[in-house]
């Protein structure tokens, strides 16, 4: 499967990919933003992937930040 898109929850944003990995790194819920992923929708942290990449829409939602699981 590709790599899901996910978006800040709970109306968070960022401003810098160091903020998006910090946060994810941290365990901070994300919520899954790709029609094609199974848990579209759905909150997801780092605890929740499965090893790979994910994809991280940030400063509202213009940029993308990539990162490795």
């Amino acid at each position: 499967m590709k790599n899901p898109t996910l978006i800040p929850a709970y109306g968070r944003d960022y401003k810098s990919a160091l903020a998006v990995k910090t946060d994810f790194h941290a365990g901070k819920d994300f919520l899954v933003a790709d029609f094609s992923h199974q848990y579209d929708g759905k909150p997801m942290s780092i605890n929740d992937c499965s090893p790979g990449a994910v994809n991280i829409r940030y400063s509202k939602l213009t940029k993308i930040c990539v990162i490795t699981v």
